[in-house]
């Protein structure tokens, strides 16, 4: 363990220094492939393997902040991401959400070259994934994500009912047990892109369900229900909105 914080230390001196060169162990491995959503037979959060080997494992939050200390220079300390949506708001998710998606990155099935060498085995084990989705579950949501233009808040209302509140809940909560994310205190740009994504076909270890309810979206539908969504209230937990 000794062994990989003084490579997160390393990792997190250079870059916060503004370096461009990373050391070997996160500069060189390229992500694998995967099949996802484009291949026949996929099936959407297939529990094996890593995956499975995670959700098992009791995560401990007081390693998980250790393990997550190289995350900081893009997602920030606490997780909040930025405004801009460049980086999601890791603070508050779901561990199974978490967990899901760093191990669909390590098995190729999400497309993120540049986060995958933070998150391969030399860096991050199979119980330090469980630990880094305990730490960030626990950490508070805060008022200050990014939103829209608010131009087209009823539109976004309509579709979201209609077409997400099901899965993602009525305040945004998500449901850790369904794998549905929290949308609620997200940040506009991410929910912008990566709903596009989805609606396009880019986003790999999509839900097709999701993909079916959002395909004949027009980008302002897009834009709308993105906007709403980084709106919604943040103090429900998922416990308490049913």
């Amino acid at each position: 363990m000794k062994h990989r914080v003084t490579e997160r230390v390393l990792l997190a001196t250079v870059l916060a220094a503004g370096g461009t060169m990373l050391p070997a162990a996160a500069s060189e491995p390229k992500q694998p492939w995967a099949p996802g959503i484009e291949s026949p037979g996929y099936v959407w959060n297939e529990q094996k393997g890593e995956k499975l080997l995670a959700l098992k494992a009791e995560g401990n939050a007081v390693r998980g902040e250790i393990a997550f200390e190289v995350c900081q220079n893009c997602h920030g300390f606490g997780a909040p991401g930025d405004v801009d949506g460049n980086y999601p708001r890791l603070a508050g998710q779901h561990a199974s959400v978490l967990i899901k998606q760093m191990t669909d990155v390590r098995a190729g099935r999400r497309d993120y070259p540049t986060e995958y060498p933070f998150l391969t085995e030399h860096i991050v084990s199979v119980q330090e994934i469980a630990d880094v989705a305990a730490y960030l579950e626990g950490l508070p949501l805060t008022p200050d994500n990014g939103k829209g233009r608010g131009d087209d808040l009823e539109r976004g209302k309509e579709l979201y009912v209609e077409h997400c509140e099901t899965c993602h809940g009525v305040h945004g909560e998500g449901d850790a047990e369904g794998f549905y994310p929290r949308v609620s205190g997200q940040h506009y740009g991410y929910l912008l892109r990566e709903s596009r994504d989805i609606r396009d076909g880019r986003r790999r270890n999509a839900n097709p369900e999701m993909v079916d309810s959002i395909n004949d979206y027009t980008d302002k539908d897009v834009e709308a229900v993105a906007d709403f969504m980084s709106r919604l209230p943040m103090g429900v937990s998922q416990a308490s909105s049913f």
